[in-house]
This record gives structure tokens, C-alpha cells and sequence, in this order.
């Protein structure tokens, strides 16, 4: 069952776990996020003009309403029948996104809108080689579960669905990024064996990406 919590509490939970140096919690509890916005945002052809990678990143934090948006622009639900803002091969829905905070590692169900706690800590630093996830607000993890796709996970056009998956998650970010004046960049380079063992995945989920995503470093 999933808690939820009041909207000061979520604010305020929030904010703790992306503040720079708050306290590590030893155990961690369900976010609920606010409702996402759905309209708004600049034109199309003025945010694909924006698009663009970067690696320095500010390390405040994002306020609820604008992960809740991220998240939602990202991978979220938009249609009645549970369809998301990316495709997905045959409508198998088999990524996931974690997300790591300062407080600790979470992964978002998209149909409630909550990040469900995953691993206390500060491990930021896990989703990447370079030194800018470590210090950045927040760090998407695009986690493919191969358990849910009709073909096994060794054949090379089932591998190419993945990455296009995922890919088509990542750029959803990237245009979002791009429409709110945030920072972002996609990678591949990790530790990829480490970083499962903190998102504590099973054998059958393999990660394919992450993103970093923060307010740009003035």
C-alpha cells in the first residue's frame, strides 16, 4: 500500500533530501508528489532551438512541482488507458526510472505520482564517472525490465528496442529541460554492476542510461 503524505510534508521532504549536506535519513519513507501541470511551457520549435547537453549543473534543489512535472514529462501517464508521453515496443512499458537524491535512491510509479524509497544515502555519485552527478539536484536512472518484453533479452533487435526506449525518455527530458531553463545531459558511462547493487535491481532489469538534471551553474 502506498502512504501518503500531506503536500507540506511532501514539500518539506523533498527539500531535505535534495539540500545540499542535509542529514542522511536512516530510513526513508514514500514521496507523494503534487499533481503534475500539463499545459503551459514554451513553443515546440523554441524548445527544440534550446536543446541542448550540459555538465555543470548548480546543486540547489528542485521543488516538488517541478520534479512532478519532470517525471511526468518524462515517462508519465496521458491517457485513460495508462499509454505514456514516450512509446514504448509494443507498448511494453518496461522502463523504469529511479531517482537519486542527496537522502537517498528512489523509484517513481508513475500511476500514483510517488517515489517509493529504494536505499538511504547520498549516492549520486553511483550514476556516473564524471564528477557533476555527484553535486547535481537530482540523477535519472532508465532501468529496463527485460521480464516484460516478448523476446529474450539476448536478441540484438530487443536490445535496440530498449535503447530506443529509453532514448525516447531521455529526449522527453531533454525538451522539458530545455522549455523550463534546467540543466540537463543523458550518459552511459557508469559503473553499471555497483550501481545495481544500491538500486537493489534483479536479474532480469538491466540498466541502460542516466540523466543527469539541474538548474545551470551561473
Amino acid at each position: 500500500m502506498t502512504r501518503r503524505v500531506s503536500p507540506l510534508a511532501v514539500a518539506s521532504v523533498v527539500f531535505v533530501l535534495a539540500a545540499p549536506g542535509a542529514a542522511l535519513a536512516q530510513t526513508l519513507t514514500p514521496i507523494a508528489l503534487p499533481a503534475p501541470v500539463m499545459d503551459g511551457g514554451k513553443p515546440l520549435m523554441n524548445v527544440l532551438k534550446a536543446r541542448a547537453s550540459s555538465r555543470e549543473f548548480a546543486a540547489d534543489p528542485l521543488p516538488p512541482q517541478t520534479l512532478s512535472n519532470l517525471l511526468w514529462a518524462a515517462w508519465g501517464v496521458n491517457r485513460p488507458d495508462g499509454r505514456r508521453t514516450a512509446p514504448s515496443a509494443s507498448n511494453r512499458q518496461e522502463i523504469d526510472i529511479y531517482v537519486t537524491l542527496p537522502g537517498g535512491a528512489y523509484l517513481w510509479d508513475a500511476k500514483a505520482n510517488v517515489l517509493n524509497p529504494v536505499t538511504p544515502g547520498d549516492h549520486r555519485a553511483a550514476t556516473g564517472t564524471q564528477p557533476f552527478p555527484a553535486t547535481a539536484a537530482l540523477n535519472l536512472v532508465y532501468v529496463a525490465d527485460m521480464s516484460k518484453l516478448s523476446r529474450p533479452a539476448t536478441d540484438p533487435q530487443q536490445m535496440l528496442n530498449v535503447g530506443a526506449d529509453a532514448g525516447f525518455i531521455a529526449e522527453n527530458v531533454y525538451l522539458f529541460c530545455a522549455s523550463e531553463g534546467l540543466a540537463t545531459v543523458v550518459r552511459a558511462s557508469m559503473n553499471k554492476e555497483a550501481l545495481a547493487k544500491i538500486l537493489q535491481l534483479r536479474d532480469t532489469q538491466v540498466i541502460v542510461l542516466a540523466q543527469t538534471v539541474g538548474l545551470p551553474k551561473k
